[in-house]
């Protein structure tokens, strides 16, 4: 459980953590808009594709997030990067080009199609994955709810309890980190009582997994109440007229990093729109006016 370190922040002085969190969170949709966005040609999709991981890559490297954190994060999602292959490969799919065989398990063609479409998905979680990092190692809580309640503004007018709302999101990921690392605790206190988390039949097994969620279960709820009574005991009232002891300000930096993501989602979003309206584009043949890879 150690391995996952989605929500952890980071305290550093780079250009990525001084951004505004209202500026970085709408970067972060506008990202992740761009994940999703494809055309017909597998070539042009995984250029795509490349181009965003090498930005993301450079988005770490400035804000000094370990790469080994991403690869630990990697490591805990084996079992459904083995689930999307198995189903890519053995369920029969139309779409398939039938010419495209690599090889055959008995009667049965596994093609070539299967292993680009699991790489392609599983290339976009890992895509998401750096892009949450990106947001939560480099936003602490307290601003993450600043960002969350301002976009909520709006909704205000229908009587809509943004600050609780955001209040409540911003605890969540404040508690991801500290539940897994309890998780961890109660895992090594039990092993050290005999309990074995990774062999036995399946009812022994599971009987293991009870003994680690039921007090993790009561961890959680005594740690939620000492939070409330902490809450309580400073004078904490949602419903009360709230100030800033920081006031959020659009700086130069947010400007540069808006006209960065938008040029990258821009780019995009164009290929997209001339894929549908047009023709299937296939980058390297416009680049090169080479025969089109596929």
């Amino acid at each position: 459980m150690s391995e996952i370190t989605f929500g952890r922040f980071t305290n550093f002085d780079t250009p990525i953590h001084r951004i505004d969190p209202r500026n970085k969170i709408l970067l972060m949709i506008l990202l992740f808009v761009a994940v999703f966005l494809g055309v017909n040609s597998w070539s042009t999709t995984l250029i795509m594709s490349a181009i965003l991981l090498v930005c993301l890559i450079i988005f770490f490297i400035v804000a000094k997030i370990k790469f080994t954190d991403l690869f630990r994060s990697l490591k805990a999602l084996w079992f459904l990067v083995l689930m999307l292959l198995i189903i890519y490969v053995f369920v029969p799919n139309s779409n398939y080009n039938p010419n495209h065989i690599a090889f055959y398990i008995g009667s049965y063609g596994v093609n070539y199609d299967a292993f680009y479409q699991a790489g392609y998905i599983i290339l976009r979680i890992v895509l998401m994955l750096m892009i949450t990092m990106l947001l939560t190692s480099s936003t602490s809580p307290m601003n993450l709810t600043y960002g969350l309640e301002w976009y909520m503004t709006p909704l205000k007018v229908l009587k809509f309890p943004s600050h609780i709302v955001a209040m409540t999101l911003s605890i969540a990921l404040r508690f991801i980190p500290t539940l897994l690392d309890e998780t961890d605790r109660i895992i090594k206190a039990q092993s050290s009582r005999g309990v074995n988390f990774k062999k036995g039949a399946f009812f022994k097994r599971f009987g293991a997994i009870i003994s680690l969620i039921i007090p993790l279960f009561v961890s959680a709820i005594n740690r939620s109440e000492e939070l409330s009574n902490a809450m309580e005991a400073r004078g904490y009232d949602p419903y009360g007229k709230r100030t800033r002891y920081r006031k959020l300000s659009f700086t130069y930096i947010d400007l540069i990093a808006l006209i960065i993501v938008l040029i990258i989602f821009g780019g995009f979003l164009a290929l997209n729109i001339y894929d549908r309206n047009v023709a299937p584009v296939d980058l390297i043949y416009w680049i090169f006016k080479e025969k089109p890879l596929f």
